[in-house]
C-alpha cells in the first residue's frame, strides 16, 4: 500500500508529466533543492531559489516533460526516482530524447512536505551516493 510520502511524490510528478513545473506548494518553505551533475550544477534553500534554479534548468528547452519509469520507496522519508525527460533545444532543435542521459530525483519528505530535492543527472551517481544496486529497492511501477 502506498505511503502518504509516494502519494504526494506520485502527484508532483502528475503534473510534470503534462509539463507543468508552476507549482511549488508541496515544496516545504526551506526547501534545500540540488542539481547534482550536468551542465550546471546549483544548490540553493527555499522555494523562491528553487524556482530560479529551475527556470533556468528548464529554459534552454521547450515542451519539456518528464515521464517516470519508477518509484523506489527508501523509507520513511525519502522517495528515489527513476525517469527520463523528453522537449526540444529552443535554439538548437535537439529531441532531449537524444541526449544520452538518464536521470532520478531523490525527494526527501517530512510532515507532508519535500523538504530536500536531489535532481541528479546520471542516475549511477545517485545509486553510488545512496549505496544503492540499480536493482536495489522496492520498485513501484507508475500509476
Amino acid at each position: 500500500m502506498p505511503s502518504a510520502n509516494l502519494d504526494l511524490v506520485r502527484s508532483i510528478f502528475a503534473d510534470w508529466e503534462r509539463g507543468d513545473f508552476s507549482s511549488a506548494e508541496w515544496a516545504d518553505a526551506e526547501i534545500e533543492f540540488v542539481i547534482a551533475g550536468g551542465p550546471d550544477p546549483a544548490s540553493g534553500t527555499g522555494v523562491a531559489r528553487m524556482a530560479e534554479n529551475f527556470a533556468g534548468l528548464l529554459s534552454a528547452w521547450g515542451d519539456v516533460r518528464v515521464e517516470v519509469e519508477e518509484y523506489r520507496e527508501l523509507d520513511a522519508e525519502r522517495v528515489f526516482v527513476l525517469l527520463s525527460w523528453s522537449g526540444r533545444g529552443k535554439t538548437s532543435g535537439i529531441e532531449l530524447a537524444q541526449v544520452p542521459w538518464k536521470p532520478a530525483n531523490l525527494f526527501h519528505l517530512h510532515d507532508g512536505k519535500v523538504t530536500r530535492l536531489v535532481l541528479y543527472w546520471d542516475r549511477e551517481r545517485a545509486f553510488a551516493d545512496l549505496g544503492l544496486a540499480p536493482e536495489a529497492g522496492t520498485a513501484d511501477p507508475p500509476g
